[in-house]
């Protein structure tokens, strides 16, 4: 997505509730709508590096072991 588009497939409202509930006090529209967009990009490589992993094993569908793995690189937890 460009950095001028700010569209997003995520709605604000789960956007607003995740920044309150990892401490945030106030959450603005945009702010939300940003946040939308930054994981919006962030999804879409690990749907890539997914891909790539059910490729390689042969598979054409995405498992939860591939997102784990491909979100490894963006998570502690993962």
């Amino acid at each position: 997505m460009p950095e001028t588009e700010n569209k997003s497939e995520i709605p604000d409202s789960p956007m607003d509730r995740i920044l309150r509930d990892a401490g945030a006090k106030r959450v603005s529209k945009s702010g939300a709508r940003q946040y939308a967009i930054a994981l919006e990009s962030i999804a879409s490589q690990i749907s890539k590096e997914a891909i790539t992993f059910a490729n390689h094993a042969g598979r054409k569908t995405i498992i939860s072991d591939d997102i784990k793995l491909a979100a490894k690189k963006y998570s502690k937890t993962a």
